[in-house]
């Protein structure tokens, strides 16, 4: 397989940084998942803008435009014959010196890996299982998509490799956060919830969608900060993200709910597959007509 390292597309097995990068030294880095449906970068637009935030946020001086990312992703494709994938696009701080620096840093390092992926075949269901483990805060105002990966990493090793299971995390408070790799929303009495930012999860892209393809078709969507109790009242509960799209998910604990043939969340993935192949942001979908 080949990835894009620093201006040029090279074998992954050829790929190497240095070990004075502060995104392996201090973890200063960002990265952005994103799904390629036949050659088209699904949301590209609003995914740059979340990385491109974040790289101001820790000092980083890189801007990435629409032209540059789609020209990158198209070589990739076509050097690995492939019109369906996962994208990774890495960028951490570069090289300094051994301890904290406070100057801007000029020369990150981009990496941009590439896998394939099939052709969606529809919603997969899961069980979700609420981790022991609570959701740390953001480092930060506001949590970014970060190299720092410990909170998730032991979270996983807490449900294990099996695939059909989601985590969800708990605020040390005790109220309802995110998955481990995910959001999540949950329907009670025909509307939408899902938990606020201010629980400290990350505002996913999907999940931005999610709420307003939403809000288009006439389900309103309330969020907010929620006791794991409210569970008991849902009817469905469906987790998003950029690579597996929209999860139902059909029993936590002791709840069952519809799962894939949920109302709500069967809508809005009809909804969802009809844009894959078109959207660059969020913003397009304001001129759709409501219900």
């Amino acid at each position: 397989m080949y990835i894009y390292l620093n201006g040029q597309i090279i074998r992954q097995e050829e790929a190497v940084i240095s070990v004075f990068d502060h995104g392996f030294m201090y973890g200063l880095g960002l990265f952005e998942t994103l799904r390629v449906y036949d050659g088209h970068p699904f949301l590209l637009d609003d995914h740059l803008k979340r990385l491109n935030d974040g790289l101001s946020e820790l000092n980083i001086e890189k801007f990435y435009e629409r032209e540059e990312a789609v020209s990158i992703i198209k070589a990739l494709l076509s050097i690995n014959n492939i019109e369906n994938a996962y994208i990774r696009w890495n960028v951490s701080a570069g090289n300094g010196m051994i301890g904290l620096q406070t100057e801007p840093y000029t020369q990150p390092n981009t990496i941009v890996y590439i896998k394939h992926l099939p052709k969606a075949a529809g919603m997969v269901e899961k069980t979700g299982q609420i981790v022991t483990v609570p959701r740390n805060t953001p480092e930060g105002f506001f949590r970014l998509k970060s190299h720092h990966y410990l909170n998730n990493i032991l979270a996983k090793r807490e449900i294990g490799p099996e695939p059909t299971r989601e985590g969800i995390f708990l605020t040390k408070e005790g109220y309802l956060a995110e998955g481990i790799t995910s959001n999540i929303f949950w329907v009670v009495d025909g509307e939408l919830y899902t938990p606020s930012l201010q629980t400290g999860i990350l505002n996913g892209i999907t999940r931005q969608f999610i709420v307003k393809l939403a809000q288009v078709y006439g389900v309103a969507v309330k969020e907010g900060i929620f006791s794991r109790d409210i569970l008991a009242s849902a009817k469905e509960i469906f987790a998003t993200n950029s690579i597996q799209e929209i999860i139902p998910i059909k029993r936590i604990d002791k709840y069952e709910y519809k799962g894939k043939e949920g109302p709500v969340v069967t809508m809005l993935y009809n909804e969802y597959r009809k844009h894959t192949n078109q959207l660059w942001s969020v913003k397009e979908l304001e001129g759709i007509r409501e219900w």
